[in-house]
């Protein structure tokens, strides 16, 4: 094990790679939403653009370009954000990472779950994915897991419940 420059030992898969737990990532089907969502939100942009282009002249074609380039950025980029997103269940907390350039890891104990929603608007239910938001005692420590088929949904909703309420029990 390695140390840190103040000293303290650092695991070996690092500060978002703890030893010994496995995240299970979450559906390819929140590919398919947000790019839905990602289409639907430059389609008045590129519109806009191509008849700026049209209107104005040669030189206004870069809005159009610049455009396509957001586009095809953000089409390379959402894959790869969804795919770096997953969760664990440890045996006293819930694990949750994100995130590619600006990662992210949470940890929420169990015993510290008050409640946990389950969320699915239309677009995700026609891309298969529900989301787990938990509550917890604190609103800045509240959590929630995108792009979950229904059914693992459930699963967790019902598995995150039992162990908060078994953790609850011994407070």
């Amino acid at each position: 094990m390695s140390t840190s420059p103040a000293g303290t030992p650092v695991p070996p898969g690092g500060p978002f790679d703890p030893e010994g737990i496995v995240f299970t990532p979450v559906s390819a089907g929140l590919i398919r939403a947000r790019l839905v969502v990602l289409a639907l939100t430059l389609a008045v942009p590129a519109v806009g653009a191509v008849v700026l282009g049209v209107v104005v002249g040669s030189w206004a074609w870069a809005a159009p370009a610049a455009v396509a380039v957001l586009a095809g950025w953000l089409l390379w980029l959402v894959p790869r954000q969804v795919r770096a997103m997953g969760y664990a269940e440890a045996e006293d907390d819930l694990l949750i990472r994100t995130g590619i350039l600006f990662r992210t890891l949470t940890v929420v104990p169990y015993g510290r779950m008050q409640f946990v929603d389950v969320k699915a608007g239309p677009l995700d239910r026609w891309c298969g994915v529900a989301e787990v938001q938990l509550h917890t005692a604190s609103a800045q420590t509240d959590a929630r897991i995108e792009g979950l088929p229904p059914a693992e949904a459930a699963r967790l909703r019902d598995r995150l419940t039992t162990r908060g309420e078994a953790r609850l029990a011994g407070l």
